[in-house]
């Protein structure tokens, strides 16, 4: 017998309250929006910009990389249908594009109130440099021999950002480069696992053009010569075991294509962690 006044609740409405935020927390590309904030906020020590700072960066580029990785998802979505990405929850079902744009709407809106708060010229530099470039490259630049433009201007713009912030002056060169090489890599590492999916919906970027075995070398090449901007660029001396891990970087990178398979773009990634590694320790 019905309870009059009484809410009843549709069997699964709970499940699905929480699956939608389990589904939001993958489409918008965990891992790297993860990677990059964590740069950010390593950038913001190395610069001695202060807690308070640190703390305003790190949520101004979380909110930009979570804009950045869901409208990939939402842009995205019906090419993922069409070669069957189960991984993909906006073209998998999984979560609604309606609820995306949403959260689209807030993350954009936070973005630009964190950016501003960093001062006029860093939040300048993140929305148009770094958050810009990543849509450019969602809207359309991937699908162009100039993909990987976007990662190199916006990873040698993000030190911009901390230290304009931390006291209105720009980073010094050997940072922003390593910063520009590191894009290139994080491009083709990132692009490499989807060549195969990319090429049956007409995506021809850069890393496609290439093919799986010249991206791996341009991102073997490329990070190897941002390990070396962060031995050589600080100014003084080069300590010796900054030599030592310098010569330890080139023959992985010489080595890994040898060995063929996933070796080098494994070794990429090992690379890609030391130069973050270097980066902390030689710019405190």
């Amino acid at each position: 017998m019905p309870t009059v006044g009484r809410r009843v609740t549709a069997p699964g409405a709970g499940a699905r309250r929480t699956r939608v935020p389990a589904a939001l927390a993958r489409a918008c590309h965990p891992a790297p929006t993860v990677a990059v904030t964590a740069v950010a906020v390593l950038l913001a020590a190395v610069a001695d910009a202060g807690l308070r700072t640190g703390a305003v960066v790190g949520a101004a580029v979380l909110t930009g990389q979570l804009s950045i990785g869901w409208s990939n998802d939402l842009l995205d979505a019906d090419r993922d249908a069409q070669v069957g990405r189960t991984d993909k929850p906006v073209a998998a079902g999984e979560v609604s594009r309606a609820a995306v744009r949403a959260a689209l709407a807030v993350v954009l809106l936070l973005c630009a109130v964190a950016s501003l708060a960093l001062g006029p010229a860093a939040g300048l530099v993140h929305l148009v440099a770094v958050v810009g470039s990543g849509w450019a490259y969602n809207v359309g630049l991937k699908r162009t021999v100039w993909s990987a433009v976007p990662y190199v201007v916006a990873f040698g713009s993000l030190p911009a950002v901390v230290w304009l912030a931390a006291d209105s002056r720009l980073p010094p060169a050997w940072v922003a480069a390593t910063g520009a090489l590191l894009g290139l890599g994080a491009h083709l590492l990132n692009v490499l696992p989807d060549l195969a999916d990319d090429a049956a919906t007409h995506v021809r970027g850069l890393p496609h053009r290439l093919g799986a075995r010249g991206s791996g070398l341009l991102a073997l090449g490329s990070l190897t010569a941002a390990s070396a901007a962060t031995v050589v660029g600080p100014a003084g001396p080069t300590p010796g075991w900054a030599w030592v891990v310098l010569v330890a970087v080139a023959a992985l990178a010489v080595a890994a294509p040898r060995a063929g398979g996933r070796a080098p773009f494994l070794a990429a990634l090992v690379i890609a962690l030391t130069d973050v590694v270097l980066l902390a320790v030689r710019g405190l």
